[in-house]
């Protein structure tokens, strides 16, 4: 088991069970302290390396992820690798696309999917999750 995220340090959400993910935004530099072991990219293209393990999921800015399966399988590995791993979500801004996941990761933890906006904007961002479709994904990925 790796050591896990701050829970105090920015960007760092705090999911029910007590899984750690940290948001943040590709276009700020990186926080300082410990690297991720596992990255969730959410860009429209393809982001540049990274020195750890990583995933690009196809999200084009202010939208929905382009292939909604692959969405689902990337999603539920960041909530299972977050149990022993420093996972990190990241768009671009850190708030649209980011938020979004981060409500769907809430999903699979466990918060209502009607609730969980709400819980990514009090614990996370209070922007977070900006576009009304963004919204409506997260209540229907909540059903799955």
């Amino acid at each position: 088991m790796v050591d896990g995220w701050d829970e105090t340090a920015p960007g760092v959400l705090r999911l029910p069970s007590g899984r750690l993910v940290r948001g943040r935004g590709l276009g700020r530099p990186l926080p300082a302290g410990p690297r991720p072991t596992y990255g969730l990219y959410l860009l429209g293209k393809q982001p540049p390396a990274v020195p750890w393990r990583s995933r690009w999921l196809r999200w084009p800015d202010f939208w929905l992820p382009a292939d909604r399966i692959d969405a689902v399988d990337a999603l539920r590995e960041v909530w299972m690798l977050a149990g022993a791993e420093r996972v990190e979500v990241a768009c671009h801004g850190g708030r649209g696309r980011t938020g979004t996941a981060l409500a769907c990761i809430a999903c699979l933890d466990g918060v209502p999917p009607r609730e969980a906006v709400a819980f990514v904007r009090a614990h996370y961002d209070r922007s977070a999750v900006e576009m009304p479709w963004q919204r409506r994904y997260v209540a229907r990925f909540g059903r799955r």
